[in-house]
């Protein structure tokens, strides 16, 4: 899903769509900030290590602890609150294995009731979160809870519920559809999709504009099908008429948005921006 990779289709595709966009133009300055999850500057933790000595700013962020959370199996043992309770069980450290959660894809996702919302990833006051795993195809959603307190955050507990018991059912439900149905996608787009992207052939601008249903193909991103990854930093709003879908990358600086928005009961895609 590199942009880079795409842009020579994109100079093609921006050259057939012109005809069909409503508005086009570059703005100025740089694109818009990403705030996907970064590699922290500080140097990483030794795979073993005698004192929890993360950085300070680490845990004031939760994207920032995260990642030396998922990446370093002595600091996430020190930061899981054991005996960990799972489900009705209760978990001894010496049975946890290492969770790396969306280390290994590379990128992770998130969804948003309204744009404002996603300023709560940049609130130094939030001290609950929840990570969830969401697997579409199985119907089911692994919640991890993390609480801060004292300053320093730690898992306190992982639950396993059914996906209908979900705030966000229906739309993932629309959305397992949306990703994997290449004619219900088609079918689920508005009549004009606000685009913004990084100009092809001047990265430190932006097009922006409107494409249409019939040459969607040459802009539509890969989507991840199977499972995805959410980070819930605050109430979520089952009746919200728009969703913002979004995919980070944690240390490329890929950043996609898909705004949906409902339309007489049915999800369609609004906006795109990548």
């Amino acid at each position: 899903m590199q942009l880079k990779k795409r842009n020579e289709m994109k100079r093609i595709c921006y050259a057939l769509a012109l005809m069909m966009m409503l508005t086009t133009g570059c703005s100025d300055g740089k694109g818009k900030e990403k705030t996907a999850m970064e590699e922290p500057e500080e140097e990483p933790l030794p795979e073993r290590f005698e004192n929890d000595d993360l950085p300070k700013a680490a845990d004031e962020l939760f994207n920032d602890f995260v990642y030396y959370f998922a990446s370093n199996e002595q600091l996430q043992r020190r930061r899981i609150m054991f005996p960990l309770k799972v489900n009705d069980e209760m978990v001894e450290e010496q049975e946890w294995q290492m969770e790396p959660f969306f280390m290994n894809a590379g990128e992770y996702t998130q969804i948003f009731d309204a744009p404002e919302q996603r300023e709560l990833a940049n609130d130094t006051t939030i001290d609950k979160v929840f990570i969830e795993k969401i697997f579409l195809a199985k119907d089911s959603v692994r919640q991890y809870a993390f609480d801060r307190d004292n300053g320093r955050w730690q898992m306190t507990g992982i639950e396993d519920l059914r996906l209908k018991d979900n705030p966000y059912a229906t739309f993932l439900a629309f959305y397992q559809e949306f990703a994997s149905d290449s004619a219900f996608q088609q079918k689920s787009l508005t009549d004009e999709i606000e685009f913004s992207s990084p100009d092809p052939d001047d990265e430190s601008a932006m097009m922006e504009g409107f494409i249409t249903p019939d040459s969607w193909e040459a802009f539509a991103p890969e989507l991840p099908q199977d499972s995805i990854y959410n980070i819930v930093y605050g109430k979520q709003n089952a009746r919200a008429k728009e969703k913002i879908f979004v995919i980070c990358g944690i240390s490329n600086g890929l950043e996609i948005e898909l705004t949906f928005r409902q339309e007489r009961g049915k999800w369609k895609l609004a906006k795109l921006t990548e």
